[in-house]
């Protein structure tokens, strides 16, 4: 594999990022709707295998007190190769100071606690698709 990480939103085949986010699990959105996502965001993180797009990123932010991290999505075929580690310390260097909350996907927070995350207490959500999101187990 030759990882390569992109740091820009020019260039990007927003078909592609659509596709991982579904391949993901994460979300069906259609690449327009990514593409305005991703391009308003501080910090975006595309991972490469020479010139194939295998992993995105995302985060918004104030750029020095808080920042929300979204849309962590790798193709299955390469999850567990420390990529994602790698695109998370991507993000939380390039806000430093920055207090950092995200949505894990169920089953998927033993990899953010690695990286010292830790579960909220107090977190409140109002999802538009409410029902679907209390299905995935995200909501009570």
């Amino acid at each position: 594999m030759n990882l390569k990480i992109i740091n820009s939103t020019e260039n990007i085949n927003w078909e592609m990022v659509s596709f991982i986010l579904a391949k993901a699990g994460l979300s069906s959105s259609e690449p327009e709707i990514c593409k305005r996502a991703f391009q308003g965001s501080q910090v975006t993180v595309f991972a490469f295998d020479d010139e194939n797009m295998i992993g995105i990123a995302r985060a918004i932010s104030d750029g020095v007190k808080q920042a929300a991290i979204y849309d962590v999505a790798i193709l299955p075929e390469y999850q567990g190769k420390g990529i994602g580690k790698i695109m998370m310390e991507s993000i939380m260097n390039k806000l430093p100071g920055c207090n950092f909350i995200l949505y894990a996907n169920v089953g998927k927070e033993a990899f953010y606690e690695k990286l010292g995350f830790r579960r909220l207490k107090t977190g409140m959500a109002k999802f538009v698709k409410k029902e679907i999101m209390a299905s995935r187990g995200f909501t009570e």
